[in-house]
């Protein structure tokens, strides 16, 4: 399968295509994780508060006019740091570079907001989310935001 070109919007996790992109991860993340309810009491915060400015924000991607993605950033306490939350591709486009596209962008957003490290978590069921941290230059770190369920933490120099 050939890549694809992803244009960016701004959005918002509790409204429009971003919502509705949200909720498609928090539906898959329920099936992978035995109902695990990404809004639940124990999970770090990843609302409109969290995932807007000033020191976040969410973006869709747009695919042939359609939405393709979805990711948001974080401000972290520690000085310079943010967490990049709620990357999602939809299933039919997986495979093609957007997931990639997607953290390259959320990379790029966050140096723009004058962070100089962005960290991540993912689960031990997100074989692909593993891979492409991994190979984009993420380092693995001790649990920085008390995700219960992730297994994987990482982080990323951003400068």
């Amino acid at each position: 399968m050939s890549s694809v070109e992803v244009e960016f919007r701004p959005a918002r996790v509790d409204a429009g295509d971003g919502q509705v992109l949200a909720q498609a991860m928090a539906a898959e993340i329920a099936v992978l994780y035995d109902g695990l309810d990404q809004n639940g009491a124990d999970m770090p915060l990843a609302g409109p508060r969290e995932l807007g400015p000033p020191g976040g924000g969410f973006w869709v991607g747009y695919v042939d006019g359609s939405p393709a993605c979805c990711g948001g950033l974080k401000q972290l306490p520690d000085p310079g740091a943010c967490e990049i939350k709620k990357m999602y591709v939809v299933p039919a486009l997986r495979g093609r570079g957007v997931a990639r596209r997607l953290l390259a962008f959320l990379e790029g957003q966050a140096r723009e907001r004058g962070y100089a490290v962005a960290r991540l978590d993912t689960g031990e069921h997100q074989h692909d989310a593993l891979h492409i941290y991994d190979s984009s230059g993420y380092v693995r770190i001790p649990n920085f935001n008390g995700n219960p369920v992730a297994t994987y933490f990482a982080e990323k120099a951003l400068a």
